[in-house]
């Protein structure tokens, strides 16, 4: 299995980047297709290690800096690493698409290049969660600010499968974010979400609150791009911050530092259930093929485990069943209003 990786905008961008992905594909059976600026990769990988690893590197002249506009940089730098490597991904090259670079860019491509997926109004962002219950879903983590309620029920869909094919949860729970559980809290837009939901056949837990995240209320929670992404990052900023509290505490007596000595395996198995860096990034579910979109700082152990996921991505067909979900349950949205 091929997967294409932008190695310009997005990682891996430096040697050690490219030493984790050519370890990620040896580890994991892939084959990679590393997309940019040819003689700038090549002499990096010659500093590396590539035995047992099929690794390809494809000539993109391009690179759409975090700077540019998604719209006009895709338009104007046809053959930037991020059009050129999704192209792969649309003529059947490569399975997925691994990007740690514009965001934006690399959402808007697969729109333009791979298409939605049968069914999909919209695709959206499934970002990955761990909790001590086990992983949970969030849908949508930024691709779409401002949803409908038939949107909203389309990301449902789409987490269900992701977390069913990619997390192995047999019957996932399925809830909307809103300001309490109760049916008659929230706004118009979580309200009439709710109503759409019950009428299909996932296992809807109705509405969700922030704190049932780490509460093991449902195992995907949907909710628009907005919401979704100031949740996200609003997690990532607590957990930056609580691991400077344990470190100010830590240092202010010599008792607190011995019994982190004595502690520091239970810590540091703490410390690697709360990395996202551990899933590599997030996926843009409803379009045809695979994206897998990692955070612009990604380390080298992100960018590794992002290829990785890309492939299981892949092998999931997560694309095709998502096609075959929203057209099985077709009828039991009857009545959702329509998209324009």
């Amino acid at each position: 299995m091929k997967i294409a990786v932008d190695a310009m905008g997005g990682g891996p961008r430096t040697a050690r980047d490219r030493a984790r992905a050519v370890e990620s594909a040896r580890s994991n059976g892939l084959s990679l297709i590393l997309v940019g600026q040819e003689e700038r990769i090549r002499a990096e990988l010659r500093g590396i290690d590539v035995s047992g690893a099929d690794i390809e590197v494809l000539h993109a002249s391009e690179v759409v800096e975090m700077c540019d506009i998604p719209a006009i940089a895709l338009r104007k730098k046809r053959n930037s690493s991020i059009r050129v490597g999704l192209r792969l991904v649309a003529d059947g090259k490569a399975a997925s698409f691994v990007s740690a670079g514009n965001s934006g860019a690399v959402m808007a491509g697969g729109l333009l290049i791979l298409k939605k997926t049968h069914g999909v109004d919209r695709p959206a962002i499934a970002a990955t969660i761990p909790t001590p219950h086990g992983p949970v879903v969030l849908v949508d983590a930024g691709a779409n600010v401002e949803s409908k309620p038939a949107h909203l029920l389309q990301f449902g869909y789409m987490g269900e499968v992701f977390s069913r094919m990619f997390l192995g949860i047999p019957r996932p729970r399925v809830g909307v974010i809103s300001i309490g559980a109760e049916d008659t809290k929230g706004t118009d837009l979580t309200r009439d979400t709710c109503e759409l939901f019950r009428r299909t056949g996932l296992n809807f837990v109705g509405n969700v609150e922030g704190r049932d995240f780490f509460a093991g209320k449902a195992d995907v929670f949907v909710c628009d791009g907005f919401v979704g992404n100031v949740a996200i990052k609003t997690m990532e900023g607590m957990a930056t911050a609580l691991g400077q509290f344990l470190k100010e505490e830590i240092r202010k007596s010599l008792m607190a530092k011995v019994g982190a000595l004595l502690a520091e395996r239970a810590l540091r198995g703490v410390k690697d259930r709360l990395d996202y860096e551990e899933y590599g990034g997030a996926p843009l579910l409803g379009v045809r093929g695979g994206i897998f979109i990692c955070h612009g700082s990604s380390s080298e152990r992100a960018i590794k485990n992002g290829i990785r996921a890309a492939g299981t991505l892949a092998r999931c067909a997560v694309d095709v069943e998502i096609a075959r979900s929203i057209a099985s349950r077709g009828h039991a949205a009857a009545g959702a209003p329509a998209i324009p």
